[in-house]
């Protein structure tokens, strides 16, 4: 770790050093009032001073055009970022130029400009391209106002960091750093996201990653090491100098370090992050099945067809019209030794095939159910992503479809004639090979091998087995990660709370209990009352937030809804809420210290965060208050009770709700005037709960309600406004600190939440308010002051 901060303090003063001698060249910098037409045979607008790199127009399709660098001396060009990917312009009539207002831009045929640096310095501001791969543009005293290194496309150059505010894309993949400081691999599709790298069933610890380091950068070096904040540490198999080297996520979804072959000018794989391609989410899309064996290939479920023969991307579409009426009848057609990772509707341990095949048949919900022959474990899904099938996987997988299908059961994998069902590579999965070769020979002899290795193998794996008594390590494995989110029988529940005994907490969605199961597992069961979701609508709501994972957040293991029975299972956070901490007649001991109310604070806030903006779905929690903020053994916050949390589209800046919800005192004031609801009023409670931490005090108590305002809430504010103006911030402070407290934290608190309080277009947004309190976060040195 002491290597990796070191190198973080060189980077600058390398980045500087990299800038060429030749700086005057007109190959490697031009100034004012250059530019660059498509039309140009060259297509070069810079190249570097040794001619590593160059920079210009690619052809990115037929007549589409992306302004791009790429590696000079390959075999074909490599390109390591491109200012448009996704809206590239004309090979008609296009140019790109630094205008005399010292903005490089880049225009379509009609003039429209489609991208540009932003820049604005005038006369004297050059572009120029490093050697390192960076594209830079300078004004006239040198100083660096925009460079490519900071907006990556799909690569990671030498040198080039990346840090939290940029990730590499490719189709549907992204690298980036999560809210909790680790850096993930993630499938963000249409309909489904899902992370799926490092293991994410593993905490981080056990990922081999820490999430204490909140500075999120990552970088390669010149030898080929790449390190990371977050302790991920690897290096090429070649490493060492004077090799040429990309890190690159594909359009399969896989992260690969390449290194350049200097004699043939062909690139190299010396390092990947997936090694079973299969284990890469969504690669085959919705209701596709992912075979590695030794490449991979995809292909449908039965009973649905290629949405698009040419993008597996796309997935496959059914081939029947579902409906929940009683007159359609369903049966199940056999996919040996398969599962779809994740999406469980429920789980049932030692049950028969008929009473499994039963449960999916009466749940309209259900798409399929994996079933294991002996051990009794089934599964039924509510969605077909993420499928694959290993021989390694001791199970089979059996898709519902209407009776009336003309498929056997015993078909396997199918789809329409005249689609491939096998593909080759990731270009060609992806819609990129314009090419038309056949491979059937290959195929039938590729299916022939491994019918033969797959038989092999199955019956050297039973008799071992039987004979052995080999472990069921993978039993166990796959059982701790389905474990992870499932549905729960009442009946659990019940025995888990001693037919829920010892109430721990209560509210207006309903009661908590402690539970213990029988792993030793302690959680807490919530009671929901006055639920008005229909059973399709809570099933599919719990499924998304049961994939909510952030460690400021309590997690949800699990839900059960059995009729009029709807519960929660969360984990169990060992310390009582913050309102016991902070308010009332609170002991010496129980009483925060005010690094504690800050820490509090900013655990608070991230957790919002990533609620706001970084998770898989918006989820705005409605009631934020000391009530809903749990503490853990080490004082962390952790936000809780989602049974009042609403899912927003990322499409949607706001939603309406049929009742208002939350607790008066914390509630916007949109509320009441019955406006459109978006997740600016949980930034409005945040900014109530932060006064009370500063405070010590329920500000929001007892407040009469006079023509939509709070008075007590106002009388309040417009103190803390006096006494900020004064610079006398103490005497906002709990006066049960003694004068204890970090004064230029107490104002930026203050400060950040009379602004939360403001009208909501004012409001700041989460992530604003958290880089606020991380900028005068003294995490490692909490000083004590005395006035």
């Amino acid at each position: 770790m002491g290597t990796f901060f070191f190198f973080l303090i060189i980077l600058p003063l390398l980045a500087v050093l990299a800038v060429p001698c030749s700086y005057a060249s007109a190959q490697s910098t031009l100034s004012t009032g250059s530019s660059l037409s498509v039309e140009e045979d060259s297509n070069i607008f810079l190249t570097s001073p040794h001619n590593e790199f160059s920079c210009g127009f690619y052809e990115a399709g037929g007549n589409a055009f992306s302004f791009s660098i790429w590696f000079t001396a390959t075999m074909e060009k490599t390109v390591v970022w491109s200012a448009n990917p996704k809206s590239p312009v004309n090979g008609h009539g296009s140019k790109v130029s630094l205008n005399h207002n010292g903005n490089l831009a880049l225009t379509d045929v009609n003039g429209t400009v489609t991208w540009d640096t932003g820049t604005r310095s005038g006369e004297g501001t050059v572009v120029s391209l490093l050697d390192t791969g960076n594209l830079i543009v300078r004004d006239s005293t040198g100083t660096i106002l925009w460079e490519s290194f900071s907006s990556p496309t799909d690569t990671l150059l030498p040198l080039q960091p990346l840090t939290k505010g940029t990730r590499l894309v490719s189709s549907y993949y992204s690298l980036y750093f999560d809210n909790d400081n680790v850096l993930r691999l993630m499938y963000d599709g249409p309909n489904i996201s899902s992370i799926y790298w490092p293991n994410p069933d593993h905490t981080a610890f056990d990922n081999g990653r820490t999430t204490y380091n909140s500075s999120r950068v990552a970088v390669l070096d010149t030898e080929g090491f790449f390190l990371s904040s977050d302790g991920l540490n690897f290096k090429a198999s070649d490493w060492g100098t004077r090799v040429k080297r990309r890190l690159t996520i594909g359009y399969d979804g896989n992260l690969r370090m390449y290194s350049l072959n200097a004699s043939t000018g062909s690139w190299i794989v010396s390092w990947e992050a997936i090694a079973v391609m299969c284990d890469v989410h969504g690669i085959c899309g919705q209701n596709g099945m992912c075979e590695y064996s030794p490449s991979l290939r995809c292909s449908c479920a039965p009973g649905y067809e290629m949405t698009d023969p040419q993008n597996w991307n796309k997935g496959c579409q059914p081939q029947f019209n579902k409906s929940c009426s009683k007159t359609q009848q369903f049966d199940f057609i056999k996919v040996p030794h398969s599962d779809c990772y994740g999406f469980d509707l429920t789980y049932n341990q030692s049950i028969t095939f008929a009473d499994c095949e039963k449960t999916c048949l009466d749940s309209c919900s259900c798409l399929a159910f994996t079933y294991k022959t002996g051990t009794g474990f089934c599964y039924t899904k509510a969605l077909l992503f993420n499928c694959y099938r290993s021989s390694d996987f001791l199970g089979d997988n059996y898709i519902k479809v209407p009776k009336n299908m003309e498929t056997s059961k015993q078909s396997g994998l199918t789809c329409n004639p005249g689609i491939p069902v096998v593909v080759q590579g990731s270009a060609s999965m992806y819609g990129m090979d314009d090419g038309n070769k056949s491979y059937t020979t290959y195929y039938v002899f590729a299916a022939i091998l491994g019918a033969i290795v797959l038989l092999f193998i199955g019956t050297s794996w039973s008799f071992l087995y039987s004979k052995q008594n080999i472990p069921k390590s993978m039993e166990a494995g796959y059982r701790m990660v389905t474990s992870q989110f499932r549905m729960f029988t009442y009946r659990e529940l019940r025995e888990a709370t001693g037919k829920f005994k010892e109430e721990i907490g209560r509210g207006a969605s309903g009661i908590v209990y402690r539970g213990v199961f029988e792993d030793k597992r302690v959680v807490a069961v919530k009671k929901l009352t006055n639920i008005s979701h229909s059973e399709e609508e809570f099933w599919a709501e719990m499924n998304i937030i049961g994939r909510i994972n952030h460690m400021n957040l309590v997690r949800m293991w699990g839900f059960c809804s059995e009729g009029q029975h709807k519960l929660l299972v969360y984990e169990y956070v060992e310390n009582e809420s913050l309102d016991k901490f902070i308010f009332g007649d609170v002991s010496t001991e129980r009483l925060l210290s005010w690094s504690q109310r800050f820490k509090i604070a900013l655990g608070t806030a991230r957790g919002l965060a990533y609620l706001h903006h970084e998770c898989l779905e918006w989820v705005i929690h409605c009631d934020i208050k000391p009530e809903n903020i749990l503490l853990s053994r080490d004082f962390e916050a952790k936000i809780a009770d989602f049974g009042l949390a609403k899912l927003s589209k990322r499409d949607s800046s706001s939603f309406n709700l049929a009742h208002m919800r939350g607790t008066m005192g914390y509630m916007a004031p949109e509320w009441a005037l019955n406006l459109p609801i978006n997740a600016k009023v949980d930034v409005y409670s945040y900014g109530v709960v932060l006064l009370e931490l500063v405070s010590g005090s329920r500000i929001s108590s007892g407040i009469a309600v006079d023509d939509g305002k709070e008075v007590q809430l106002t009388q309040f504010v417009h103190a803390v406004k006096e006494l900020l103006v004064s610079g006398d911030v103490k005497d906002i402070v709990d006066t049960r600190l003694n004068c204890h407290f970090n004064p230029e934290q107490v104002t930026v608190m203050a400060k950040l939440a009379l602004s939360c309080l403001e009208e909501r277009n004012s409001r700041p947004t989460m992530n604003e308010t958290v880089r606020a309190l991380l900028a005068c976060d003294d995490h490692d040195n909490h000083p004590a002051y005395s006035w």
